[in-house]
C-alpha cells in the first residue's frame, strides 16, 4: 500500500510541476493546488498508512496497551489542508482581478511594466 501510495504522489508532483511550469495563470494555481495535496499525501505515507485503534488510553492504565494510530501526521495534515484552501482563495481571487484589469491569463501578456511600443531600459551603466 505504502509503494503505490508513493508512486502516486510522485506523480502528483510530476503533474503539479508541469502545470506551474505553463505560462497561463490557471494552470499555475491548479499546479500549486496539486503540490499542496501531494505534500499532504507525502506527510500521510510517511506517518505510516495502518489501520490501528485510536489513541485513546484506558483509565486504568498508564500506556496503551495496543499498537494505537498516529495522531500527528493526521492534525498536520487537516491544518495543511485549511491553510492551502485559503490560499488557493487568495491566489483564485488574485487571479481573477489580475484578469479584470489586463484582459488576459498569459503571463507573457502581463507585462504592463514593458510596454510593447517603448524601447527597452538601458541594460547597462
Amino acid at each position: 500500500m505504502e509503494v503505490a501510495l508513493s508512486v502516486f504522489v510522485g506523480i502528483f508532483f510530476a503533474v503539479a510541476i508541469y502545470l506551474m511550469l505553463s505560462k497561463h495563470i490557471i494552470r499555475i494555481l491548479l499546479g500549486v493546488s496539486i503540490f499542496g495535496n501531494a505534500v499532504n499525501l507525502t506527510i500521510f505515507t510517511v506517518g505510516r498508512v495502518v489501520r490501528e485503534v485510536p489513541p485513546i488510553i484506558p483509565e486504568a492504565l498508564q500506556t496503551p496497551d495496543t499498537i494505537t494510530a498516529n495522531p500527528l501526521p493526521q492534525a498536520l495534515i487537516l491544518t495543511a489542508i485549511v491553510i492551502s484552501f485559503s490560499f488557493f482563495a487568495f491566489l483564485l481571487v488574485l487571479a481573477f482581478r489580475t484578469y479584470q484589469e489586463l484582459g488576459t491569463d498569459d503571463t507573457d501578456g502581463m507585462r504592463v511594466a514593458e510596454p510593447e511600443g517603448e524601447p527597452l531600459p538601458p541594460l547597462g551603466y
